[in-house]
């Protein structure tokens, strides 16, 4: 009944066309960038954590460029990006609001705490970024747990 229906969109186009199993559907990257994600926002969180303690280590270590307030801006936006992206898409897949309701604070709070990064307290600062990419990676985590429990993929075929 359903096998003359029309796609629901490019994703199941592309999917329905791709018959090869070794070739990885559009959902396997969207469960990588959330793993990256999920990843990143939890490296961030502990980098502003423990870099007021390990300032002095990081050019010792040949790691100086991570204290720097340019590499710690484009990390953010690169997080607050790949984030909006995979969690709408994940919003999408499973239609589930937790995901978004953990991150959106998360996200603002990480771009306050950007915002905030040249201000006088270094602690204020840390403490706004560590907590928005605590949220940010329990978004992420939230949403691989949604997808795995929600795992079917509506395809042409499916009766929905």
């Amino acid at each position: 009944m359903y096998q003359n229906r029309p796609p629901d969109g490019p994703l199941s186009l592309v999917r329905s066309m791709s018959t090869d199993p070794a070739q990885p559907t559009p959902s396997r990257w969207w469960h990588f960038a959330d793993r990256l994600g999920a990843t990143a926002s939890f490296l961030c969180a502990v980098h502003c954590a423990l870099l007021p303690f390990v300032l002095a280590l990081l050019p010792v270590l040949g790691l100086g460029f991570l204290a720097s307030h340019a590499f710690e801006r484009g990390f953010v936006l690169f997080a607050c990006v790949l984030a909006l992206l995979s969690l709408v898409n994940g919003y999408r897949r499973h239609r589930r609001p937790l995901p978004l309701m953990l991150a959106l604070p998360g996200l603002a709070l990480l771009l306050l705490g950007i915002a905030l990064i040249d201000g006088p307290s270094v602690a204020l600062h840390s403490t706004l970024v560590t907590c928005g990419g605590l949220l940010v990676a329990s978004a992420h985590f939230s949403n691989l747990r949604l997808d795995r429990l929600h795992g079917h993929v509506h395809g042409p075929h499916c009766a929905h």
